[in-house]
């Protein structure tokens, strides 16, 4: 039972007042109570926001509906590279409107995910014009739809409502490096990426990335230790209600600090995880800036480990794996 849970109740007789100011003396004294499994104190929850949806990693969060998708076997994937103020070279020059519009070598993002998807099984459309999720019919064929570095407020009214109601329809979807600092606005958005925005990191740097839990299709082919070069994203608030797949080790990376002064993150620092989020599934990676972890036949260390990595998280989110293990 919880102290707000005690004070909102009502004492009614004297006797009932007596036994109920004990056991509020007995509440208060046990706050300051450290756990008997860490010795530290109790997180204090109310801390953790509250988006007002279902959440976390318990697959009852997940809106199985009978969703008008082919039937056919297939896995569709739509990648979105809009952005609004910052744009990482790796998504190359801004792409014309439209859905599927030329791409050069310069794109190697995008044209990464496509070759992966060649490889692995998996369809891919690509898009950075919002109008294609200018209403909910739009992301409809979709297994998942994959935020690929998008920037800070790249979403119209129309594609917010689309999105939201995609998510809640038991739609997938995948957030990858900037699309972390995309959106700070739009609470609902903060919830999809796990409770957590980008806040700053240090310079671009080599590391070592710590596979945590083996268990999901991202992660259980990979090392339980690889290396890979990065900016090493600093996360606020923290990430809350989601499984963690991957960090990095802070003693891989020198200084924690960041350009705009976080103190980093010592001791956990998440780089990739998964949820269940209002309806649908979400796997988050802050991995991803280095354009040559996008690059075919790149010699970057980890660049083999990291296609695996986002390969998992798309077909998990899209449903053609078990999701969030």
């Amino acid at each position: 039972m919880s102290l707000r849970s005690v004070l909102g109740k009502s004492l009614g007789s004297a006797g009932q007042g007596v036994l109920g100011l004990a056991i509020l003396a007995a509440l208060l004294a046990g706050l300051g109570a450290t756990s008997s499994s860490g010795g530290r104190p109790e997180p204090y929850r109310d801390k953790v926001a509250d988006y007002g949806v279902c959440r976390g990693t318990d697959p009852a969060c997940y809106n199985d509906w009978d969703l008008p998708r082919e039937d056919d076997g297939r896995v569709r994937v739509l990648v979105l590279t809009a952005t609004g103020v910052s744009r990482h070279a790796h998504l190359g020059p801004l792409l014309p409107p439209g859905l599927n519009p030329p791409l050069t070598a310069e794109h190697v993002a995008q044209n990464a995910v496509v070759r992966w998807g060649q490889e692995h099984g998996f369809e891919v459309d690509w898009t950075e014009d919002v109008r294609q999720l200018d209403s909910p019919g739009r992301l409809a064929p979709y297994d998942a739809v994959v935020f690929l570095s998008t920037s800070r407020t790249m979403l119209d009214d129309a594609a917010q409502t689309t999105l939201l109601q995609y998510v809640r329809s038991g739609g997938g979807f995948v957030a990858i490096h900037n699309t972390l600092g995309a959106m700070y606005h739009w609470p609902w958005f903060q919830g999809l990426l796990g409770g957590t925005h980008f806040y700053d990191h240090g310079p671009h740097r080599d590391g070592q990335v710590v596979t945590v839990d083996r268990r999901d299709v991202s992660t259980r082919d990979l090392p339980r230790r690889w290396d890979f070069r990065d900016e090493w994203y600093h996360l606020e608030p923290f990430p809350t209600d989601v499984r963690f797949l991957a960090e990095v080790d802070t003693r891989t990376t020198g200084s924690g600090a960041g350009f705009n002064g976080h103190p980093g993150h010592p001791g956990e620092h998440p780089v990739s995880w998964c949820q269940y989020y209002d309806g649908g599934r979400a796997w988050v990676t802050s991995l991803g800036h280095d354009p040559e972890a996008w690059t075919e036949d790149s010699t970057l260390p980890g660049a083999g480990s990291f296609e695996r990595h986002v390969v998992g998280g798309i077909l998990g989110a899209a449903g053609a794996r078990p999701f969030c293990r």
